[in-house]
């Protein structure tokens, strides 16, 4: 698997994971649903941060084909 490959399941996972956990989970006045709605909404975001550290390491780590100069005029 490429470098950046994991971070960008996990991150993907991790959004996914948040958006769930927001919008699934009614309060209703319980300050521990709350709490669990309000971590949805912080791993959704640390998700997006991971999902695009993945794709940078990916873009990164790619191997270029090498710059071939030609002299010949």
């Amino acid at each position: 698997m490429k470098t950046g490959m994991p971070w960008m399941l996990i991150g993907t996972s991790m959004f996914i994971l948040g958006l769930v956990l927001f919008y699934v989970i009614n309060p209703n006045g319980n300050k521990d649903l709350e709490n669990i709605k309000n971590i949805g909404t912080f791993v959704g975001l640390s998700g997006m941060g991971v999902t695009l550290a993945g794709i940078v390491l990916r873009l990164i780590s790619r191997n270029e084909q090498p710059i071939k100069e030609n002299y010949d005029v």
